[in-house]
């Protein structure tokens, strides 16, 4: 049996990302519910941590393949929480509902912020931290093609300050 040059690492990734969705019950980390009133809100160190990773078209397809292999499954294809195990999350019991990621408030949150959201998680939500730091800031690139940036507020990019207000991933 021959395999190609890299399909070994890309089916471990795949298993890797495919038991963490399994197990999302069990696994810390994802977004606010409609009932949950404490937004979550990355520390400000983390917030301002600067994204190494430029977003050009060769990053962007590289995050887009990783959020299809882990996000999709709760947030969706384009992002709006409607993914296939949407339906049937919870933490601590009560209904949640996955982060609208194509929502413009998106923008409201730094890149640092987003990362560190990954990679921590939040219950059911798995913290990505199986994924190296580069693979992680690829999420993030792309993620930002999900929401549209708000018109009419040229202080919107990727180096905006968190606020209190952002909630959900």
């Amino acid at each position: 049996m021959t395999i190609k040059r890299g399909t070994g690492r890309r089916i471990i990734l795949r298993a890797a990302l495919l038991l963490a969705c399994a197990n999302l019950d069990a696994a810390p980390a994802q977004t606010g519910s409609p009932g949950t009133t404490e937004p979550w809100v990355a520390p400000d160190r983390a917030a301002r941590k600067e994204n190494p990773v430029s977003a050009d078209a060769a990053s962007l397809a590289k995050g887009k393949e990783l959020f299809v292999m882990g996000c999709v499954p709760c947030h969706g294809a384009t992002g709006k929480g409607d993914g296939s195990a949407a339906a049937g999350l919870e933490r601590n019991g009560v209904r949640i509902h996955p982060g609208n990621l194509s929502d413009p408030k998106m923008w409201q949150q730094t890149d640092g912020a987003i990362f560190w959201k990954i990679s921590e998680g939040k219950s059911p939500m798995p913290s990505w931290q199986t994924l190296t730091e580069e693979q992680r800031w690829l999420i993030v690139n792309y993620v930002r093609t999900l929401a549209p940036k708000p018109e009419g507020n040229p202080a919107t990019t990727n180096k905006v300050v968190a606020t209190k207000s952002e909630g959900k991933l």
